[in-house]
């Protein structure tokens, strides 16, 4: 790193990274899973910049793509770019990361929106961006580091598309590929290894539809010795998701979290001024749960001990083929039965459905000629995703709650078929 990106480095803003865990409460199941926030800032920072070192070599460029990559003075300060926008593009996760966005934020807030306002505040102008030896536009971080659907009112050129993706993007995005090796890593588990060297040293800018086909708008694409990595890049994922990001005590957490950051912030929210929003870590959580935990009288008391003190509650019922098959949706009948019998403050519902699929992006044959993805791998043509939906109930009502559900299953699922 020089100068200028250890001006960025030592921000608060970058700092506080230090103090978001990666993966929320999963150290509670996947005890190694420690990591944070700002080390995965850094390895999108490293990766970024070898995929851009990769996909601007001449050779790596179609010449129907040729167009859009800038000359190569300019190409040094776009590689800057991408190097802050890796970095940086982080800034706005909330204390655990994603366990309550959608419930603590305002109405069309998120922590991309968060990122954006951190990146251009004037806390970073000062840190950093008024520092800098070789001036860096911040609308140029920010798009890089967003993308074109996250960035608000923003536009993109067909360059600064790319750039973004190779951020964020769905199939190459080295923030995925960083977070599946590192958790895999802090886990424990294999699922989330694929050879990432191999995979980027094949990267390249190609059109979207091929040398024959409708669009000629260009994307990332890959060399076809490149497409085993890739397959076994999306299958990682898959098995991350579903036995890792999706493991039911560690969704039941995410909703014990979300259920004491409901009782314990100042209007049941957390705040959008910057500065108000970057004093709250994950270290500020722990000792309000700590406190708590001993004061009864407080609203956010059980959600504290729950965490605590393993008082988690236990899986009832997780959605399957069969009772699906009977009725599309069986887990909203079991839990809505389950609190009717045991009452909605002892029952909780988690669902999910993992974005993504099948995945098509163009591949450049050995002979020069392009090819989707999908027509060459049907790997990658049926791709399955992950979908969970789980009933939760408190632990000591569980067994009781098993057998009434043992004797009563069918008569429960049958109820109002989901697709009368």
């Amino acid at each position: 790193m020089d100068t200028d990106e250890r001006y960025v480095l030592d921000c608060p803003e970058v700092q506080r990274l230090r103090h978001i865990h990666q993966l929320a409460l999963t150290y509670l199941v996947y005890p190694g899973a420690t990591h944070r926030r700002f080390e995965h800032s850094l390895g999108v920072m490293e990766l970024a910049t070898r995929v851009f070192d990769v996909i601007t070599a001449p050779n790596n460029i179609h010449d129907k793509a040729r167009h859009i990559v800038p000359p190569d003075d300019q190409l040094r300060y776009w590689r800057r770019v991408l190097r802050m926008a890796g970095l940086c593009h982080d800034l706005g996760h909330l204390p655990f990361s994603h366990a309550a966005e959608k419930t603590l934020l305002p109405k069309d807030w998120d922590h991309e929106r968060m990122t954006q306002d951190i990146i251009g505040s004037d806390g970073m102008k000062r840190c950093a961006w008024d520092k800098l030896t070789i001036p860096l536009k911040i609308d140029d971080i920010i798009k890089v580091a967003l993308g074109p659907r996250n960035a608000r009112g923003l536009t993109f050129n067909e360059w600064e598309t790319i750039l973004s993706e190779i951020i964020s993007g769905d199939v190459f995005g080295v923030d995925r590929m960083d977070y599946l090796l590192r958790d895999s890593l802090h886990t424990g588990v294999g699922y989330g290894r694929f050879d990432h060297y191999r995979l980027i040293d094949t990267l390249c800018i190609l059109p979207k539809g091929g040398s024959e086909g409708d669009s000629e708008e260009p994307m990332l694409g890959l060399d076809a010795g490149g497409l085993r990595s890739a397959e076994a890049l999306l299958w990682a994922r898959y098995f991350m998701f579903s036995q890792v990001y999706c493991h039911p005590i560690r969704r039941v957490y995410d909703i014990h979290l979300r259920d004491f950051l409901e009782n314990w912030l100042p209007d049941r929210l957390f705040p959008t001024d910057v500065e108000k929003y970057l004093a709250v870590t994950d270290n500020d959580v722990i000792v309000g749960m700590n406190k708590a935990a001993l004061e009864p009288s407080k609203p956010a008391h059980i959600h504290a001990k729950r965490i605590l003190e393993r008082k988690h509650f236990g899986l009832l019922y997780e959605a399957n083929p069969a009772d699906q098959d009977i009725n599309l949706n069986a887990a909203e009948q079991v839990y809505k039965a389950a609190c009717t019998e045991f009452g909605p403050d002892q029952v909780r519902r988690d669902s999910y459905t993992q974005k993504g699929g099948s995945q098509s992006f163009p591949v450049r044959l050995k002979d020069g000629r392009i090819a989707q993805s999908v027509e060459l791998s049907d790997t990658l043509a049926k791709m399955p995703v992950v979908a969970v939906d789980y009933v939760f109930l408190d632990k000591d009502r569980l067994p009781t709650a098993e057998k009434w559900l043992d004797q009563k299953r069918n008569q429960i699922i049958a109820a109002q078929k989901g697709l009368d």
